[in-house]
């Protein structure tokens, strides 16, 4: 990773290469998704990721930092979430020990001592603030449809100029910009103002040949045989609108594992029944499975995947 204020690397020259990149990774990412991410990075412009939990969004973010490489800064949202948990935070006990500590020892008046309460050295760096400080960083903001809209209005100063103004201090900006990476499950709409200050990319589900590939790059030692039933079987189940919450990218490589933990080199209806936990999180969507209707989703998966080339 890259050390100390030294300059970031230069992004991929094109898309292929950006596709490659993201390969190099274990990311199977199709040419739309690659050529937002080669924009992003090329332009110097946020990327809002939007889709369906486990479509791979924070991921896209992990495997950036590794490859560019730059340090990977993660901004967890949620509601309720304040400059304190996300920017900044004076660090009061340290401030109040200066002070006692300064009392004693005699030097100078109160007021010149309440005067240096606010130097850098007492104010706690944050997700944001990290990324903006030190050497070239990703910052990933992560599920920010989680985090309260008035948030979003303090995240614009970051995103338009890649700075933070602390009013006891002054406004910080970066050395290097940080590549950002937002993702959203779209539990809310994000705001406008954030979308037009970003590139937009709708993450989907894959297609059943890129999910095939990305068992194989994610779980090698699962039979070829296995992950082609397991993606045919996950990939009907989106296409109905029955479940609740339909498995994501993260549960196929999951379940996929699973089986194959259990030594299963096909998917057959015992050891899917009882580890559909691992494929599906609500007890209704399992429930809804179980039995023929398991039985006949597995019968349709094993001659869908025979018919894979």
């Amino acid at each position: 990773m890259p050390d100390g204020h030294g300059a970031a690397p230069p992004p991929p020259p094109n898309v292929p290469a950006t596709q490659a990149l993201l390969s190099g990774g274990g990311y199977v990412a199709d040419r739309a998704l690659a050529t937002a991410v080669h924009l992003a990075l090329t332009m110097g412009r946020p990327l809002l990721l939007e889709g369906e939990p486990g479509t791979g969004k924070t991921e896209i973010a992990k495997v950036l930092a590794a490859r560019l490489p730059r340090r990977l800064v993660r901004l967890q949202c949620h509601d309720g979430m304040d400059l304190s948990s996300a920017a900044y935070e004076w660090n009061h006990a340290r401030q109040l020990m200066a002070i006692r500590l300064a009392e004693a020892a005699g030097e100078g008046d109160r007021a010149t001592l309440e005067r240096g309460l606010y130097d850098r050295r007492f104010l706690e760096s944050r997700p944001l603030l990290q990324a903006i400080e030190g050497s070239p960083a990703l910052l990933l903001i992560d599920e920010l449809d989680r985090a309260d809209e008035p948030f979003e209005a303090f995240l614009l100063e970051v995103l338009a100029d890649y700075q933070i103004t602390v009013p006891e201090l002054g406004t910080i900006h970066a050395d290097t910009p940080p590549v950002v990476i937002i993702t959203s499950n779209r539990t809310r709409e994000v705001h406008d103002a954030i979308r037009r200050r970003c590139l937009y990319h709708w993450v989907d589900y894959p297609d059943a040949a890129r999910e095939r590939a990305i068992l194989h790059v994610r779980a090698p030692d699962v039979p070829r045989e296995l992950s082609a039933q397991v993606v045919a079987f996950v990939q009907a189940l989106r296409d109905g609108d029955q479940l609740f919450k339909p498995p994501g990218v993260a549960e196929s490589v999951d379940w996929a594992r699973a089986l194959h933990a259990l030594d299963e080199r096909a998917l057959e209806h015992a050891a899917a029944e009882a580890t559909l936990g691992v494929l599906l999180k609500y007890q209704d969507d399992i429930a809804k499975l179980r039995g023929a209707e398991l039985a006949r989703r597995i019968e349709e998966a094993r001659d869908a995947a025979a018919a894979v080339p």
